[in-house]
């Protein structure tokens, strides 16, 4: 399971460099795929929930020091999504399209009503992230819907590597 872990966050690690980098030249409404967010996904749906919980907390305490937010806000947002995830371990078969599409669309729904609320409860510490109110939100969550299939695909070549061997 460690070296499941270890690739996740490799990978988590990554793909949020490519957001920062890369991606950020390609926003639309300021908005970007948090590809970031679907390999936690990924990972935890396949990998189960203490991987999701080890992997969300490493990718998240990373993106917490690359970001201008609050050491803590990420890691604890990205741990809660990871063991929620890993719950849902094979619930479902893992298709090519509607599942990965579901699970990234209700993990980037579910990260935004996290941070709105973390915003009450932490007035002035936490950045506002109001999910209902900006379009940000809403093209945030088309791009994450859309590019999971392609993402999910993507990582599935590397199964050796983020799969454990019964789950081939």
């Amino acid at each position: 399971m460690v070296k499941y872990c270890i690739w996740a966050v490799v990978f988590s690690t990554i793909a949020a460099l490519l957001q920062s980098v890369l991606l950020y030249r390609l926003t639309i409404y300021g908005a970007i795929p948090d590809i970031s967010l679907g390999v936690l996904v990924f990972s935890a749906y396949v990998n189960g929930t203490k991987s999701g919980q080890i992997t969300g907390f490493f990718s998240g305490l990373f993106y917490d020091i690359l970001s201008a937010s609050p050491i803590g806000l990420y890691t604890f947002v990205r741990t809660v999504i990871g063991a929620l995830g890993g719950l849902l371990q094979g619930m479902f078969f893992l298709d090519k399209v509607v599942l990965p599409m579901l699970l990234c669309a209700f993990s980037t729904v579910f990260k935004a009503l996290l941070i709105f609320g973390l915003h009450f409860l932490f007035t002035g510490t936490v950045p506002a992230y109001p999910p209902l109110t900006t379009p940000v939100f809403w093209v945030e969550l088309l791009l994450n819907t859309f590019t999971a299939p392609f993402l999910f695909g993507f990582l599935k070549l590397f199964r050796p590597l983020l799969m454990s061997e019964e789950k081939n």
